[in-house]
């Protein structure tokens, strides 16, 4: 690193180019990273030492918000049971002066209340319950905004804690609070923005800080050198975090969702990931062999196919009729990650599908994309940085398969076959087969509907649920069984 700091061309946040940067794409696939960290039982990392003492680690972000209502105490307590090292907490302050564990400075994104935490006392806070049904599914409980004496309290001598002050007005407060518990230096990390100076106090009083970069502030030499530990975002380039790395110092990137970005991340030598998808991230294996769609609540591995979009990307859950609705004004994927990856390279995907309110046009479909070696997002008629197989069914009834290769939008078809038109609402069975020479999709297991050839490109075990088209047409998937 050159006195100057690392070059600013290199920082990409949230899906959008800010910087120098040709495009925000996810990097190509690169050899997996060794395997993630065993889960530890609870209480085994307990120190700040302990949890550089392992590479990779695993920080549960906001709680790991993709499973639980992010910053509450079931959030915290569902991660530390999945086995994270380790919790990062947010944290505002009340008018009254009562420290809170919450993200946002205003409360209208998670309880439909418009209101600045600043602003509001304790009592009427306490009122308010955070609700992720739109990110979780409709099953997931709403949750209180929880005290951080309260979360300090429960977890400060079991999981390490990383704490930011999201206001920056409670220094002083915050770190008289840190202190009045044994050990309090060897157990919270101080966490901020790199360009703010809060974490100075923390340092004088002997705390760990981290400092997380964004596009507003350069990694100068100055700045780097006055944190314990660097941090960058998942969309950042692997020529930013590189650098991070070769400063030497250990580096966390948030917010890790998919194995693809563990994998890439690792490679890259960071040590730290703050992960928003423990129970998933964490392990190797398939975590069920079919769908939980009735249970109402998205399950571990399950996600869209970006997260930088925000909520408004997740596919509707309805536990009643066990469904999932893929409806978003674009062409959308939804990783089955629950159910990946598939260990063999014989095996069948079921599934049923349907338009539930109107066709699309005749040539539009939807349908699955499977064989694939890594959670590397796969969108059909959009170049992917994975390669596989769709098989997809059109709105005339015709069912397609493809071999694609990563770069490529929409593939090469394999073989095709004429099915019957579906009608609006009725529910199409379909079967994906795979042995060690040949891939076929049929529908209701007719060979005299199944499009097939000999084809043993792709054997991976990632599957995604897709819909291929843009408009709001809607697509609803069932019954998604491996077999």
């Amino acid at each position: 690193m050159t006195s100057g700091g690392l070059g600013r061309r290199h920082f990409v946040l949230g899906g959008a180019v800010v910087l120098l940067l040709s495009s925000c794409a996810r990097p190509e696939a690169r050899p997996a990273a060794p395997n993630p960290s065993t889960p530890v039982s609870p209480g085994s990392v307990t120190t700040v030492s302990d949890l550089f003492d392992l590479a990779p680690f695993y920080i549960a972000h906001r709680g790991s918000g993709d499973n639980w209502p992010e910053h509450t105490a079931t959030a915290y307590r569902n991660a530390a049971k999945a086995g994270a090292h380790a919790i990062e907490i947010s944290v505002n302050a009340t008018s009254d002066g009562v420290l809170v564990c919450h993200h946002d400075q205003n409360t209208q994104r998670l309880t439909g209340v418009d209101r600045k935490i600043a602003d509001t006392t304790w009592k009427e806070l306490s009122g308010l319950k955070n609700n992720a049904t739109a990110w979780l599914g409709p099953s997931a409980a709403a949750e209180p905004i929880p005290l951080l004496k309260d979360v300090l309290d429960e977890f400060a001598d079991g999981r390490v804690l990383f704490i930011e002050d999201k206001q920056g007005t409670n220094t002083t407060a915050l770190l008289d609070l840190l202190d009045s518990y044994p050990g309090a230096t060897s157990r919270f990390v101080w966490k901020q923005w790199a360009g703010g100076q809060q974490h100075k106090l923390a340092r004088e009083r002997g705390y760990k800080a981290w400092g997380y970069f964004t596009s507003e502030i350069q990694p100068t030499q100055d700045v780097v050198e006055s944190f314990d530990y660097l941090g960058a975002h998942h969309s950042a380039t692997d020529e930013f975090i590189a650098d991070l790395v070769s400063t030497k110092k250990p580096v966390i990137v948030w917010e890790v969702h998919y194995r693809s970005d563990r994998d890439r991340l690792a490679a890259l030598g960071v040590v730290g990931m703050m992960c928003s998808n423990i129970p998933y991230v964490m392990s190797e294996s398939a975590l069920a062999m079919r769908d939980s769609f009735a249970a109402g609540v998205r399950a571990a591995g399950d996600l869209p196919w970006t997260v930088d979009l925000g909520w408004k990307v997740q596919p509707k859950i309805t536990a009643k009729t066990g469904t999932v609705l893929l409806d978003y004004p674009d062409i959308q994927s939804y990783l089955m990650g629950s159910l990946a990856p598939i260990d063999s390279s014989t095996f069948e995907i079921s599934f049923k599908l349907r338009w539930p309110g109107e066709l699309p046009a005749a040539t539009q479909h939807a349908g699955i994309a499977f064989g694939l070696d890594s959670d590397l997002p796969y969108r059909v008629g959009v170049p992917s940085q994975v390669s596989g197989y769709h098989a997809v069914l059109l709105a005339d009834g015709t069912l397609e398969l493809y071999e694609r290769e990563q770069g490529s939008a929409d593939g090469r078809l394999l073989s095709f076959v004429s099915t019957p038109a579906p009608a609006v609402g009725e529910w199409i069975d379909l079967v994906v087969s795979v042995n060690e020479s040949r891939v076929a999709i049929s529908r209701d297991r007719n060979l005299a509907w199944e499009a097939a050839a000999n084809d043993a490109s792709h054997r991976g075990g990632y599957f995604w649920l897709c819909k291929n088209y843009a408009g709001p047409i809607a697509v609803e998937y069932s019954t998604v069984v491996v077999e």
